[in-house]
């Protein structure tokens, strides 16, 4: 463990867990949102493998049983113990909260980012900021709609999900996207929001940031030449971009991350 803080009946905790770790199947008593920061997880849950990578996140209902591989390198996550009178009080508002969430980057990803940047301060206005996040990310929890994280989508919705990864640092336009798939640009851009819950646009800057955040972990790169990569026009627009998803400056995510 790197670090813990508690307040509000919330626990927050920047945890490393090192290579070839298993852990056995097992529940929590409390609800948990994670996400990974660094390094990679499989989680056995409901039947399924789930994989975590950076920016993969999670919310588990309390007594909801899974087990975890850290196969490769060192994993790197930041969690929130939810005590059971936040869940209560959300209830209160008719917000459904039973069922579990997993997703790779998008609003709740980016909500967990901003917390985790309000965890790493240290003044009296973080506790204040944390809280109204969290009741964010369980009205986002709640707003899921059930099943739609398991449903399969169509193929041509994975083929213009394939073709966005390979060319995120392109200016694609969705008429172009949905020709190559063979669908209409309205359809497409419908059901990739249904799917994904953000629009094409809001994915493709996810996929630029996500990139960002590898080369500002693992390399020494200057921020003009990773923004390049990534696909922005400029330093700047990048550095706006990314602390408005990541919740910090790339300078900060850098030396958060890469002193571990």
């Amino acid at each position: 463990m790197i670090k813990a803080r508690e307040f509000f009946g919330l626990r927050l905790v920047d945890g490393v867990y090192p290579a070839k770790t298993n852990v056995p199947t097992h529940a929590h008593e409390q609800a948990v949102f994670c996400i990974a920061l660094k390094g990679t997880c499989n989680e056995s849950y409901a039947g399924k493998v789930r994989s975590y990578e950076g920016f993969t996140v999670e919310f588990l209902p309390s007594n909801h049983c899974h087990a975890l591989y850290f196969p490769f390198v060192d994993t790197r996550a930041f969690s929130i113990d939810v005590a059971p009178s936040w869940l209560e009080h959300a209830r209160e508002y008719s917000l459904r909260l039973e069922h579990s969430i997993y997703s790779h980057g998008g609003l709740l990803s980016g909500l967990l980012m901003k917390v985790y940047r309000e965890f790493l301060e240290t003044d009296c206005a973080s506790p204040l900021a944390i809280e109204g996040l969290t009741l964010e990310m369980l009205a986002e929890v709640s707003r899921r709609p059930l099943g739609v994280s398991d449903r399969k989508p169509p193929r041509w919705l994975v083929a213009a999900e394939e073709l966005l990864r390979a060319r995120f640092s392109e200016q694609v336009t969705i008429s172009e996207l949905a020709t190559t798939v063979g669908v209409h640009p309205v359809h497409l851009a419908r059901e990739f929001r249904r799917f994904h819950r953000c629009t094409i646009g809001e994915y493709t800057r996810q996929l630029r940031i996500e990139r960002a955040c590898r080369q500002l972990r693992d390399s020494t790169e200057s921020l003009a030449t990773i923004a390049c990569g990534a696909g922005f026009s400029d330093q700047s627009h990048f550095s706006r971009t990314f602390k408005r998803i990541i919740g910090m400056t790339p300078a900060a995510y850098r030396a958060t991350l890469s002193s571990h």
